[in-house]
């Protein structure tokens, strides 16, 4: 179908859905189903579709009327009443699940990976499935977290994929949340099986986002790997499809290349056979027109030394472009070579198209915690702007042997600051700058990409971002991608490792935030939004998020909007941008059931969902909310209602969902 008879289509079905919904441009990469699905007001993947884009042509809500949203519902997630029953489990990170919404259900996942069904237009609960993967303890990484499920239809067969915690994935029937007997073994298919190493143990291996499902036969699924070296041999970061009828592995695309496989040169003194990670944590993008899916891989295993792994290590820190079906892939780029930033592409790559010279080029873009935009052409793999190899600082640490160049894209310009100089650092008064400059010179400092050291490396951005799993949104109707970005450094530091802690010289040793005096340590604004023209590659404005009015800041007659240095999330509509901003954890202590790994206390600040001028920048409107948006809003209409929808809690605070219309 082309494009004209695609809008049409979609026209006519929001029409006779009795909303007047229009798309002035398609979106990238979106079958036909999904634009119609969009045009009903449904949002039928975790970013409206797999593009990507977070953005709905729903036009009820507007700029006039946005300031008078009102909470209509909230639907408190069932892992309450499970940790009640089961007082051993430890707390959650985040609630971070966005909900998708098909045929006036909305369908979920909470932090422990229940799955849930919602009515979209009330917030009751019309069915649960617990698959009881809290038996095995707290998961990799931040332990307790998850962000969403994907739906499948064939007619009368709906289905519900969910990858849950400690790699199970589940298939479950849409109407009645019973698991589907043909698909693997009685619903379910056990990830942890058929990586070509023993994953020793569940909490080292699990799953935290949805999978991407592209030509109705594939569901391609990522992993979340604890980058410390626990042990020498930790779980690689393959990627594999599998039918999403049957369950049957189709393809596994190895993340660390074996003998033969392009990229094997790259890991010397055969360090392929034993380093772990390598992973797809992040959100992951498909192209239902050519049958792509974008992979956004991190960095090894020992984040931060790579002393027992020389070498450029492809494919981590990659963005990598495979076919949906065989899993072949199609192009990569390396984008960061020998990774020791913990530099993970964080975030979902975002399609979109750009024309040039009266051409239309199918192009994806992929924001990364540097700061940096990497654009190319999807097809292709060409990137739509030079990127240039520049010489970077290199290690002084024994047995390192850190990249000569890293690659740098010359557009878009950098969407944060990018290494320290003291001219960045905050400078409100001569003594806050002073402050400011006594604290970086406890440190090893230098341009982006200066090598973490046992002295300890400023970093900025931080291992954090930039640019987070919150990603972008893409706006079709400006060609306009918004980056929400976090103004924040790290302390990198090396140390030996503890007798039987691992078999690297070296193993990290991070401070994840560096604190400036009293307020974040480098000049606002410290979480923004930012605009960047994707036709040129020019940044079009900025915008803080939140008020960033520290104590500190108190009797300074600053005034302004300095932004809180949190994570970010876009929604783009017809009318406007709107934004959520994440709480923050105060404190940090052992979890329950293992004393070396941490659990989080949980802080509101500013609960707000905000709306700017997709144009300016300009802010329209602050909407007073129950909870920090911990995950993204989405949007929907049902019975002639637009709804906002997004996850708040975790930790110590309730998990919900809140809805949001108009009164």
């Amino acid at each position: 179908m082309g494009s004209r008879a695609l809008l049409l289509a979609a026209a006519s079905a929001a029409l006779l859905a009795g909303g007047s919904l229009t798309f002035a441009q398609p979106l990238p990469g979106t079958s036909a189903a999904s634009m119609a699905a969009l045009a009903r007001g449904e949002w039928p993947a975790y970013a409206g579709t797999y593009a990507s884009a977070k953005y709905s042509p729903l036009d009820q809500i507007t700029r006039a009327n946005v300031g008078s949203l009102r909470v209509v519902w909230r639907w408190a997630s069932p892992d309450q009443g499970v940790r009640r029953a089961n007082p051993g489990i430890d707390p959650s990170f985040l609630h971070e699940a966005t909900p998708i919404m098909v045929g006036g259900v909305l369908y979920t996942v909470t932090s422990l990976s229940q799955v849930a069904a919602v009515d979209a237009a009330t917030g009751t609960t019309k069915w649960v499935f617990d698959p009881g993967v809290y038996k095995h303890g707290m998961p990799a990484n931040l332990g307790w977290v998850h962000r969403g499920v994907a739906y499948w239809r064939d007619g009368e067969d709906e289905r519900i994929i969910v990858l849950a915690a400690h790699a199970f994935m589940f298939a479950l029937d849409a109407k009645t949340a019973h698991p589907v007997p043909a698909f693997g073994e009685n619903g379910v298919v056990d990830l942890s099986l058929g990586l070509g190493r023993t994953v020793r143990d569940r909490t080292h291996y699990s799953v935290t986002s949805p999978p991407v499902i592209v030509r109705d036969v594939v569901v391609v699924v990522g992993s979340s790997i604890t980058d410390f070296p626990l042990h020498r041999d930790m779980p690689p970061g393959d990627v594999r499809g599998f039918d999403v009828r049957t369950g049957k592995k189709l393809w596994t695309f190895r993340a660390v290349p074996g003998p033969g496989e392009v990229g094997h040169e790259t890991w010397e003194n055969e360090s392929w056979k034993v380093t772990g990670g390598v992973n797809v944590w992040a959100l992951m993008s498909g192209d239902e027109d050519l049958g792509y899916v974008s992979l956004p891989f991190s960095t090894p295993a020992n984040d931060y030394y790579g002393g027992h792994r020389h070498g450029d290590n492809l494919f981590a820190e990659s963005l990598v472009c495979v076919d949906a079906r065989t899993g072949r892939r199609i192009w990569h780029y390396q984008i960061v070579r020998h990774g020791l930033w913990d530099y993970d592409l964080p975030a979902a790559p975002v399609l979109f198209d750009v024309v040039r010279d009266g051409k239309t080029i199918k192009a994806v873009a992929q924001p990364t915690k540097q700061g940096f935009l990497f654009a190319f052409d999807r097809v292709s793999g060409a990137p739509l702007w030079p990127i240039e190899d520049r010489p970077v600082p290199q290690s002084a640490v024994p047995g390192e042997k850190s990249a000569a160049t890293q690659p740098f894209p010359t557009k878009p310009a950098a969407f944060e600051i990018q290494g320290v100089r003291e001219e960045d650092l905050v400078d409100f008064t001569p003594v806050l700058r002073e402050a400011a400059i006594a604290i970086v010179q406890r440190y090893d400092r230098g341009p982006l990409y200066t090598p973490p050291t046992e002295r300890g490396t400023i970093t900025m951005p931080s291992i954090a971002g930039g640019a987070s799993w919150s990603g972008s949104a893409w706006d079709p109707d400006s060609a306009t991608l918004y980056v929400t970005t976090i103004r924040m450094p790290s302390v990198l530091a090396l140390r030996k490792p503890f007798a039987g802690e691992s078999g690297d010289t070296h193993v990290g040793s991070p401070r994840p935030f560096l604190f400036g005096p009293g307020m974040p340590l480098f000049k606002p604004p410290w979480g923004s939004v930012v605009a960047i023209d994707m036709t040129t590659g020019e940044h079009r404005w900025r915008a803080a998020v939140g008020s960033g009015a520290f104590r500190a800041l108190d009797g300074l007659g600053i005034s302004g909007p300095l932004g809180w240095p949190s994570r970010s999330f876009p929604l783009v509509t017809r009318s406007l941008l709107l934004v959520g901003q994440a709480g923050f954890h105060t404190s940090a202590q052992p979890a329950l059931t293992n004393p070396f790994r941490r659990t989080f206390t949980l802080s509101n600040r500013e609960p707000r969902l905000s709306a700017y001028d997709k144009a300016t920048g300009a802010l329209i409107a602050e909407v007073p909310v129950p909870g920090n948006a911990n995950g993204a809003p989405m949007t929907y209409m049902v019975r002639g209602t637009q709804y906002i929808v997004f996850p708040v809690g975790g930790s110590n605070i309730p998990e919900e969902l809140i809805a949001l219309t108009l009164p």
